[in-house]
This record gives structure tokens, sequence and C-alpha cells, in this order.
């Protein structure tokens, strides 16, 4: 959801403390700007905690970064609204430290957000191209200059062989409710020994439909992995879905419909052309 412009105003005021687990403006606003931003921290979250020795609204969690994308995107993830879900910081550290970014490597990010884990990857020397169907949110990502290249847009209408070259990795927190969709589309988008590592719900580990079932034996076929995330590991961002994390490694001549593999059919086709 989008910030009340007055709300914003005093969130993004230098004399807001915004630091570790709480949010306190210690100066005078009026009691209707007080009572809209107090909705939105709730909303996020944050309780008001009166006691003279705090006077903030406190999380429980630290909010600091989570916040700073937030202001940055003019976007929350409310309650109420179910779509947007940032990568928590400790959560975007432990993806990229899975899929082994270093520098020179070209990575896909195909929901990236307000930049949370684009940031990583290019303080990590990774050369990452991005994809955000926001447009608030994606103008965020070109201001933040972290990416190659920012597509404005519904990664699930890309084309993997619209590009020349694979990527040598893919980070990824796709929307909940169509989250194996886009993890299949971006395996069109690996190399044949590229690293994919996503956010995902949970139900990705016991859901009982073809789709998933045929999914989690390719990943074992692969010697990739699933893992549960801890409880809550969303709560900073709105929501208490239970995710997992999936790493999912590709092999040359391996199972994966990766952008090699898709670059082959048409030569294999072509054996069976008419003369």
């Amino acid at each position: 959801m989008q910030f009340p412009t007055e709300v914003l105003e005093v969130l993004t005021d230098p004399r807001t403390i915004i630091r570790d687990d709480r949010v306190g403006v210690p100066f005078e606003i009026d009691r209707p700007v007080y009572e809209a931003m107090n909705k939105v921290l709730k909303d996020m979250g944050g309780q008001w905690d009166g006691r003279k020795a705090v006077r903030a609204h406190v999380f429980p969690y630290r909010i600091e970064e989570f916040m700073r994308q937030c202001l940055a995107a003019d976007d929350y993830p409310s309650k109420r609204d179910q779509g947007w879900f940032p990568t928590p910081p400790n959560l975007v550290m432990q993806i990229c430290d899975l899929a082994g970014i270093y520098a020179g490597m070209t990575v896909l990010e195909p929901s990236a957000g307000s930049g949370a884990m684009t940031g990583e990857i290019d303080r990590r020397g990774g050369v990452v191209d991005a994809f955000e169907i926001d447009a608030r949110r994606a103008e965020v990502l070109r201001k933040q200059g972290a990416a190659r290249r920012v597509v404005h847009g519904d990664f699930l209408d890309a084309d993997p062989l619209d590009y020349a070259e694979p990527f040598d990795r893919v980070v990824m927190n796709p929307p909940f409710p169509n989250g194996l969709e886009h993890i299949k589309h971006a395996i069109g988008f690996m190399s044949d020994d590229a690293i994919l590592v996503s956010v995902m719900s949970q139900g990705l580990m016991y859901w009982d439909d073809k789709a998933s079932v045929e999914f989690r034996a390719m990943v074992d076929e692969v010697g990739g992995e699933i893992e549960a995330l801890p409880d809550n590991s969303f709560a900073m961002s709105g929501t208490g879905v239970r995710t997992c994390l999936l790493f999912l490694p590709g092999y040359p001549g391996g199972p994966l419909r990766t952008h090699e593999w898709l670059l082959r059919q048409p030569r294999q086709l072509d054996l069976f052309a008419v003369a």
C-alpha cells in the first residue's frame, strides 16, 4: 500500500528516528497526522510504547533497513494487501551466500521489489539484471543504480531467448500465489551449470498436485534441496506465511530446461525436418 502523503513526510523527515526496532518522532505533529501514522505503523507490526524512556513505535524485529526499503518505494506491505513482501535483510544474506555470488557473475533477479537483493548482489560484485512489475518500485531500482538493467514488466512475459547469454545465478523472492510458475520460467534464463535460489511458500514441500510433485522429483534428481525456513521469517514484511528456501543447481545434460536446453531445441527439431 502507498503511504499517505503526510505520513511519508513525517517518516522521511531527518528528525525522525528510525533505529533498530523503533520508530520515534521527537517533534510536534498534528493529531490527524499522528493517527494516520499510527495506523500505518501498526499495520506494519509496530506498537506504541508511551513510557518516558521509549516514546516510540516498537517492532518485534529490526525495522531500520526494512523501513528504508519501504520509504524509498513509497510502498509498504499491509496485512490487508498481500502483494509485496520485501526480503528481510538476514534472508537476503542467506540467499546470496547459498547462491555463491562473487565478482563478475551475471545474476538475474526476476522480482526485484525495491532492491533488497540487487543492492547486496552489487556489493558482492555481481552484475545483476532485474525485473519489477510495479512502476514505482522499478523507478526506485533505477535510482538505486545497482542493476545493469531494470525491466518494468511481468517477468512471466519475458522470453529467455531474447537474451544472447544465460545467467550464472538466479535469486528470487517471487509472488507466493504463483511462485512455482515464476521459478520454472526462471530456469530458462540459467546456464547449464548455474544455480537458482528462491524463497517459496512452504507448501511446495508437500503440495500433491502434479506440477509440485514433478518439480520436487526434478529437484531431487539434480541434487537440489528444499528447506523449511523458520516460522515468522517474513514477519517484518507483514505476513506470517510459512516459507521455504529452494536450492536448485544445474549441470550440463541435466533435466532442467535451461537457456542452453532451449537453444538446442530448434537444432533437435531440424533432425526431423523434411529435406
